[in-house]
């Protein structure tokens, strides 16, 4: 019986028809972060499942049902990622960057893994753009942190974006708050399912988050965090709120607005909760970019009090995003061929067309050499479908006079034959600047 393998539910190939748009999502993400100052981090896809208890929350969706666990071979409790800040606070600590110079700007790039129902833009392995900067408790640094979000989705040519902004509080104010949610819950506990009771009993204020359609009246009627605010986190709030208007100004086609209900699904969050959507979104699954502040985490994992900020953005979901855009349509489909495709006649015309090969690769050209398999109308025929740029073909007659043809822009409807000699550097020549490699 012939068994049919197929990639797991929820995740996907990334096929070379795709480069295009991955690449330049990836440069994106990389070039806003550099020009905000942030360098890049990279942790190991698992991690001591014990980070992710302590640090996302034991009573989130993400550690009691969404988490690839596993034990290796030494017994050590292990898991796949689900998110990407438990792993950068952990290595700040391990690798002692609380003791350089404040704040410390990251930024990671990888996939995340995490066990849910797969739809549209939400993948059991996703991609992940995120930033974190440590040591800055200021509201300037939650405006910076959306501002280099904003910069990110803007640079990849998203737009018509609607910031959603609250305050969860911290300390105090927010057990405040929770005392008054759950005393307006209680009365509504026996409407909710199993997993929403445990969830109220472990950490109340995921109610909030709950996607449940019979508890979202009982939601929208919930006490609101902004309301609960003590001073310090009163003040965070309107100095953030009033910078934030300033900077928004600065994007055409975004705007923000206060949601009273976002409070984000994870327990690490403190103060500052963001998220960023389509103007037309109604549904909290095509947020394109989402994060907030979170002061508490590197000490709940054995650092020093640190206050930080950050955001994660899958990349999955900006594209879909971007593929929305007419302008990028025709040229995220298209798959960038070769430069130059060279067909050799000749036992001779191979070595040369080696020695040319690799002379111009020297200077980030790609090139493709003819399978020497197939005919030349075999060759011909390959050319055109790997969409190469240029061809050149030569055998020994040519190589005798150090002559040949060269058909530029061999890939459209404009091809130009012209002579050029066998020589890398008058090649080179004659290949048009608009066909470089990027």
């Amino acid at each position: 019986m012939n068994m049919k393998f197929k990639a797991p539910r929820g995740t996907n190939d990334h096929l070379p028809v795709d480069e295009h748009i991955w690449n330049f999502v990836e440069k994106t993400a990389r070039k806003t972060a550099h020009t905000f100052g942030f360098h890049q981090i990279d942790t190991p896809m698992f991690e001591q499942t014990e980070l992710f208890r302590r640090g996302v929350g034991e009573g989130t969706d993400v550690v009691q049902k969404e988490m690839y666990n596993f034990k290796d071979l030494g017994n050590n409790e292990l898991t796949l990622r689900p998110e990407g800040t438990a792993s950068v606070c952990r290595a700040f600590i391990e690798h002692g960057m609380h003791n350089e110079a404040y704040p410390v700007r990251l930024f990671y790039l990888g996939p995340m893994f995490r066990h849910e129902r797969p739809q549209s833009g939400r993948l059991r392995q996703h991609h992940q753009f995120g930033v974190e900067i440590f040591g800055d408790p200021s509201p300037e640094a939650d405006v910076e942190i959306i501002n280099l979000g904003l910069s990110y989705l803007s640079n990849l040519g998203l737009r018509e974006l609607t910031v959603k902004v609250n305050s969860i509080g911290s300390g105090r104010s927010r057990e405040k708050f929770q005392e008054a949610l759950v005393q307006y819950l209680i009365p509504f506990v026996s409407k909710f399912s199993n997993e929403e009771q445990k969830k109220f009993k472990i950490n109340p204020i995921r109610i909030l988050d709950s996607k449940e359609k019979n508890l979202q009246d009982i939601i929208k009627g919930a006490p609101k965090p902004i309301d609960f605010l003590e001073d310090e986190s009163k003040e965070h709030w309107d100095s953030f709120l009033n910078i934030l208007s300033s900077t928004i100004k600065l994007f055409d086609g975004f705007n923000y607005e206060i949601d009273p209900n976002l409070v984000r699904g994870l327990d690490y969050y403190t103060n500052t909760v963001f998220e960023i959507q389509p103007f037309d979104s109604r549904s909290a699954q095509s947020s394109v970019l989402s994060g907030g502040r979170y002061d508490n985490l590197v000490e709940s994992i054995g650092g020093p009090k640190t206050p930080a900020a950050g955001f994660g953005s899958g990349l999955e979901r900006a594209i879909l995003n971007l593929m929305k855009q007419p302008e990028y349509q025709a040229d995220t489909h298209n798959l960038n061929g070769p430069k130059l495709m060279i067909v050799p006649l000749s036992e001779k015309a191979k070595l040369k067309a080696a020695e040319l090969a690799k002379e111009m690769r020297r200077n980030n050209i790609s090139i493709v050499i003819g399978p020497q398999s197939k005919s030349i109308k075999g060759q011909l025929r390959y050319a055109n479908a790997i969409s190469a740029q240029n061809l050149l073909i030569f055998g020994d007659k040519e190589l005798e006079i150090n002559k040949t043809l060269i058909k530029l822009k061999f890939n459209s409807n404009s091809v130009n034959e012209q002579s050029v000699a066998i020589d890398s550097k008058k090649i080179l020549d004659k290949l048009t600047p608009e066909n470089e490699v990027r």
